[in-house]
């Protein structure tokens, strides 16, 4: 039997870059996954390259009505959401503080932040129907630590809020049965990181312990085992793939 059978899983950001990872491998170990995205026709293309147990839904993360939607759709489809994967996420402007209009810190903490907030109340009630079930937040190294030679207080600052919400529930629905936990990725192999930087990231890597960007692949190993039920006692927990960055 595959690690995910009989879950319901639901990723946001699934057009492109770690969300279509993390989709992809959620249905390879056996989950139905409700993949979501603001662009449709990437969407669509990826739920149909996995077939029969994938299902696209266009969505404003942004959107209360959209979650409400989004998770009615997909319990009408497959049952009860019992993972969701908060992944969909911006950069937003590289601007000193003094600089930062208003409305982009805003753009920046709604798509990051106030999504992960709207996505955990939209699916918690699935979730307890369902016995229980996993939220992973997908947070960032600048959630753990500042960005140094990149000023950017709307990403830092959203990026440690998802960290602190996922714990404040953690604690809350842990008698559910339902699990919260944050992963907070390096530099990885994504588009979104390859069109703010040259091929090896302006020498970024150099920096990296391990001296390499992360594949999608290995943060999606981690999303898989905490979606699973080997990972039934962590909760609350921040989970650094970094390659060391931290560390130093």
């Amino acid at each position: 039997m595959n690690r995910l059978s009989g879950k319901v899983a639901l990723v946001t950001g699934a057009a492109q870059g770690m969300g279509e990872t993390h989709a992809v491998m959620l249905a390879q170990e056996g989950a139905q996954v409700v993949l979501t995205d603001i662009n449709e026709a990437q969407g669509r293309e990826i739920a149909e390259k996995i077939g029969d147990q994938a299902l696209f839904i266009q969505q404003d993360v942004t959107s209360q009505e959209d979650w409400q939607s989004v998770v009615a759709t997909a319990q009408q489809h497959f049952g009860s959401v019992t993972v969701l994967v908060n992944n969909a996420g911006i950069i937003g402007p590289i601007a000193h503080t003094a600089d930062l209009s208003l409305s982009d810190y805003l753009h920046v903490c709604n798509v990051n932040q106030v999504s992960v907030f709207l996505g955990m109340q939209a699916v918690i009630p699935s979730m307890v129907r369902a016995g229980g079930g996993s939220i992973i937040n997908i947070s960032s190294i600048s959630g753990m630590v500042a960005i140094v030679g990149s000023p950017n207080l709307a990403y830092v600052g959203s990026k440690f809020a998802v960290r602190g919400m996922t714990k404040q529930v953690a604690v809350e629905y842990g008698r559910a049965g339902i699990r919260v936990n944050s992963i907070h990725p390096g530099y990885t192999k994504t588009p979104m990181m390859v069109s703010a930087t040259d091929e090896d990231g302006g020498g970024a890597a150099e920096i990296i312990p391990l001296g390499r960007f992360a594949d999608p692949e290995e943060v999606s190993n981690l999303v898989v085992f905490l979606a699973s039920d080997e990972s039934r006692f962590i909760t609350g927990a921040e989970h650094i793939i970094d390659g060391g960055m931290t560390a130093v």
